[in-house]
């Protein structure tokens, strides 16, 4: 599983995978996580194909993870599952503007925040393996 992992805040990178680990769940495999600071490296990325998980920083800046999300649902065709990390659970309407998947604020929880990603790593793996049998 491929995962993006965007903050213009290495710390906030490094919190994430750490909370999450390489193997949140066995039944997925190990994660491979890219470390991105630029939302252009973001797209650039998913343009290539092959990320099975967004997650974008909120807070990041210039650019912020939920405008981002919403650039990216908008452009990228099909895109992956994003989860937005949100500055507080108020703002849980604009993860719902961005049209991210899923939400977990800060300061992150460990355990909310693995839940989340293997909720969206499971979907996505069920959906592309739809897509693979259809395309047959």
């Amino acid at each position: 599983m491929r995962v993006i992992v965007y903050s213009s805040n290495s710390e906030t990178r490094a919190q994430v995978k750490s909370a999450v680990g390489t193997r949140p769940d066995p039944a997925l495999g190990e994660i491979d996580y890219v470390d991105v600071a630029t939302a252009a490296v973001v797209i650039e990325h998913l343009d290539a194909g092959g990320v099975d998980l967004a997650i974008l920083d909120g807070e990041s800046s210039p650019v912020g993870g939920l405008g981002l999300a919403k650039q990216l649902k908008d452009e990228i065709d099909p895109c992956p599952p994003v989860l937005v990390l949100i500055g507080r659970p108020d703002d849980r309407w604009l993860a719902d503007w961005s049209r991210a998947e899923a939400a977990v604020p800060h300061p992150l929880d460990p355990i909310r925040l693995g839940r989340a990603v293997v909720d969206l790593l499971r979907q996505h793996s069920v959906r592309v393996g739809a897509r693979v049998s259809r395309s047959r």
